[in-house]
């Protein structure tokens, strides 16, 4: 059945939002990019996007070129974190959760790591 899920989890499966997430972290050169599914895992969310920048103008303008490709589809972030420092910029979309963070905040915080049971795509 795990099996099942891994197989149902591509690229081609992410629902439209996430993938417009992805394809704007991507323009922006975010490095290191996956999605996590958690939908099988967690009641909060139902994707992580995770991410890194070089800078934290890098680290801002992955996140906001994520805020400007979702808006269009009518979704706004429920609330946005980190954006002072942006060592660690995070969007809460309710069903998606974009992390943009620094190399050594990412390092630090290791989420895949934490969510290591996660189906993962990695772009």
């Amino acid at each position: 059945m795990a099996e099942d899920k891994k197989k149902r989890f591509t690229k081609r499966s992410l629902p439209p939002h996430v993938r417009l997430a992805v394809e704007a972290a991507l323009a922006r050169k975010a490095e290191d990019l996956c999605v996590l599914d958690l939908r099988e895992l967690s009641s909060f969310t139902d994707f992580f996007l995770i991410g890194h920048g070089n800078s934290s103008r890098q680290n801002l303008a992955v996140a906001e070129a994520v805020e400007a490709a979702l808006k269009p589809a009518g979704l706004r972030p429920l609330s946005v974190e980190g954006r002072e420092s942006a060592e660690w910029v995070l969007l809460d979309y309710g069903s998606l959760v974009v992390h943009v963070f620094s190399r050594a905040a990412r390092d630090h915080y290791g989420l895949e790591s934490l969510w290591g049971d996660a189906p993962r795509l990695d772009f």
